[in-house]
């Protein structure tokens, strides 16, 4: 009888698998702004989710569970990546610009979004490009619905002034919906 219970697991979690996985590769690509990285971020997640499965199965939203978990692998590879900048920049005793505070006509939307401080950008990125509604936002990043709306509110005010008024800001509503690509291409 355990098999039995075992396959049927499998089983379920294959058709999870299946159905989520390249909307939890976009979740870490609009996230980290690393196309390379998404499909990794993914599939650690998806990983994850798996030595877990008997639990998350049976939780009341386990794709929201999965978005927190992706959510947390990709602010933890951004830290990283930020020690990694710091410990170089130590090692060769300069200090190395990564950004150019002076932001001339439009931006691209991910270049924007790769800007804002990881819970906006989270924020954004759930309730805009994913469409979901503030109480699955908050279930997925582990905070209350009241931070999302003010994060939300203020992700979007600072990818505005990031981005300009007027057609930059029907094109940044537009991109959000499409999953981030505006003006051009990210490759």
């Amino acid at each position: 009888m355990g098999r039995d219970v075992d396959d049927a697991a499998s089983v379920e979690f294959h058709a999870f698998f299946e159905r989520h996985h390249a909307e939890l590769a976009r979740l870490a690509h609009l996230l980290t702004g690393d196309a390379d990285a998404a499909d990794d971020l993914a599939a650690d997640a998806l990983l994850a989710l798996w030595h877990r499965w008997d639990r998350v199965r049976t939780a009341e939203h386990p794709v929201a569970y999965a978005r927190g978990v992706v959510a947390n692998l990709a602010r933890t590879r951004i830290r990283g990546a930020l020690r990694e900048r710091r410990r170089i920049a130590l090692f060769w005793a300069r200090a190395e610009r990564t950004e150019d505070p002076d932001v001339a006509g439009a931006m691209d939307v991910r270049a924007a979004l790769r800007r804002l401080p990881f819970r906006k950008r989270a924020c954004v990125v759930l309730r805009h490009a994913f469409d979901l509604s503030e109480k699955d936002t908050a279930l997925a990043l582990g905070v209350s619905v009241g931070t999302v709306k003010s994060q939300t509110s203020k992700g979007m005010a600072e990818l505005q002034r990031l981005l300009g008024t007027g057609e930059e800001h029907r094109r940044l509503h537009a991109a959000l919906a499409r999953g981030g690509e505006a003006g051009g291409r990210d490759r």
